[in-house]
């Protein structure tokens, strides 16, 4: 399977920047999983966790709380702009 390019960023820093399988997204209008090859797609955050799986579906995510902010899938990857994530939220 193809590999994503997940980007998470708050105003304060770069928090992950890295190739993984599929990440899991709190959108505003519900949750919604982006793999390699999304279509493009921009949607506002709700305060909730990012899944992140690495090396298939099979195995448990790691997940980072997040609050509010963005999430644009384009022809790159991912990038999650949040107002907070991880230790932060």
């Amino acid at each position: 399977m193809a590999d994503l390019h997940f980007e998470l960023v708050t105003p304060e820093r770069l928090v992950r920047s890295e190739d993984v399988t599929m990440v899991v997204v709190p959108g505003s209008e519900g949750d919604f999983g982006v793999l390699a090859g999304h279509a493009p797609f921009m949607s506002t955050l709700r305060n909730g966790d990012i899944a992140i799986y690495r090396g298939g579906m099979n195995v448990e995510p790691e997940r980072i709380p997040v609050e509010g902010g963005f999430a644009e899938v384009n022809d790159r990857g991912l990038t999650v702009l949040a107002e907070k994530a991880g230790a932060e939220s």
